[in-house]
Formats: C-alpha cells, structure tokens, sequence
C-alpha cells in the first residue's frame, strides 16, 4: 500500500489507471475506520482493479459550534485496517493543500436536496461536502465510489452533484452496518458513556417499531411517527434533532407510507449527535 499526501501524485497515479484501462474503485473517509468503512473498501476491492482509500477531516463541512477538533482520529490504526482491506492507495492530504488560503470555490446542490434534515439542522453542511467530494473526485479520478446509506441525504445530495455535473464517477450506496445490539456504526459511537451507549439502542428499536407498524398495515405516516417519537422519548438523555418520513428521493415529508418512504432519525444523546434510516416498506434486515 502506498501513503500518499500529494494532491499532484495522486492525480497522476489515477489518470494513469484509467489511460491503462483499469478500473479506479474509491472509499472517501474522514478517518477512524471501523466495520462499515471496511464493508465499503471490501466491495470496492471486488469491483475495482485498483483501490484508493481518502482519510481527511474536512473542515469545510463542520460548523463553528460542531466537534472539529475533537473528531476521532488514529492514522496508524487506519493505515493498518487499510492494507488489511487490500487499499492500494492510500490518499491522506493537508487541509492547507485542499483549502489554501486564496481559496474561493463552494459547490452548493440547490432544489430542496440540501436544505432539509441535515441542511436545516447544520447550515453549510452540505456546502461542504459537495465541495470536498467534488475535489476528491477531481484528484482521485476514480470510475466508482463507494458510500453508506447511513448518511442518506448526503449519498442523495452527492448523486445529485455528479449528475449535474456530468462527473464520470458511478456513485455506489451499500448497507448500513451495525453492531451486534443494531446501533449503527458511527466512528462517533466512541464519544458515548456506557450509559448513553445504553440509552442509544432506542434508535434503532424505534425505526424497527416503525417499521413493524407499518408490516401491519399501518399507512399513516403521523402515527407511524408518534410510535417512534415515543420511544424515542422514553430515554431521558436523547433529544431529537429530527424525526421525518420522507419520500426516498425527493427527502420531501410525505403523509402516507408508500414504497419510497423512509423513515430518518437524528438525536443527540450528550455531546454526541447520531443518525439512522430504514425504509419503512423494507422488512428489519439484522438486529
């Protein structure tokens, strides 16, 4: 595996797997790797000739008041999951490198993708990570990158940005992975007590309650939502940021349950903010 912090080598080393015919498989990340970053570098390696591995904490989509500087980070434990997941690249730029200091250039994904959910809750957010995928993109020259569905909206908004702008990257979602007791995988999983660890599984209980509503027959999203709200609240620490159904693809709230309805949860429990998403017609696939 080869490290690489140089924005001009990577782009070259990418340029010329494409003009050699190979097939560019790529994982962004901003680092602390854990089993739902290892599920994305897997299916990567399965589908690509060559894969590179991103690990960069960009500041471009935190906000001020938001866990920057305390966001977890262990490179020497990354590095050594990385080349046991087979990366052939392993791209770790400066932030100084992709924002120096004439930097001028945002890109914003308008029509209702990015104001809504994470949008409203974090103004900028998605400013951010359009921009940094962008450049990512530009510099890695992958043919497909691999995201979780995790981070739903931002996998929306992401398609959304390579659409429009005719980037020649395939865009690829793969499955939230969990752990054993059905919280998400989340490298800020790690901030919670073992109290607020606790307190946490009601995220999940309360999408598979919404979901079970719904297998018997329940179509009114607003009950759907108070069943989950309940147990949400049940929890004395967990404040909900948001809890939505939403159509799949627009992320517009919809009334009735239908194919494309899916149900996001954000909370803060503490410190520590988590997010989660089931589609409601989709039966519980783990725990």
């Amino acid at each position: 595996m080869q490290i690489i912090d140089d924005i001009k080598q990577m782009q070259t080393l990418g340029l010329e797997a494409r003009a050699a015919g190979q097939t560019l498989a790529f994982v962004p990340t901003m680092g602390y790797l854990h089993s739902g970053h290892l599920s994305l570098l897997e299916e990567g390696r399965r589908r690509g000739d060559r894969l590179a591995l991103s690990i960069f904490v960009n500041p471009t989509q935190f906000g001020p008041h938001e866990d920057l500087d305390k966001y977890p980070r262990d490179f020497s434990r990354d590095e050594a999951l990385a080349r046991s997941a087979g990366v052939d690249w392993l791209f770790y730029p400066r932030a100084d490198d992709i924002y120096p200091p004439d930097y001028a250039t945002y890109v914003n994904v308008t029509g209702g993708l990015s104001e809504v959910l994470e949008g409203a809750c974090r103004p900028g957010h998605f400013q951010g990570v359009a921009t940094v995928v962008a450049k990512l993109f530009n510099i890695v020259q992958p043919h497909l990158a691999l995201f979780g569905q995790k981070d739903f909206q931002q996998l929306a908004v992401i398609r959304r940005m390579t659409d429009d702008l005719n980037l020649p990257v395939r865009i690829v979602g793969m499955p939230i992975v969990r752990e054993a007791d059905g919280l998400a995988m989340s490298s800020r999983n790690v901030y919670l007590s073992t109290e607020h660890r606790r307190q946490s599984l009601a995220i999940n209980q309360a999408l598979r309650l919404a979901t079970r509503k719904v297998a018997e027959g329940v179509t009114s999203a607003s009950v759907v939502l108070d069943s989950a709200r309940s147990r949400l609240q049940a929890e004395p620490d967990l404040m909900i940021d948001y809890l939505k159904v939403c159509n799949s693809t627009t992320l517009q709230d919809t009334a009735v349950i239908d194919d494309s309805a899916l149900m996001l949860i954000a909370v803060k429990i503490g410190s520590t903010r988590l997010i989660d998403n089931h589609l409601l017609l989709q039966s519980w696939p783990g725990p």
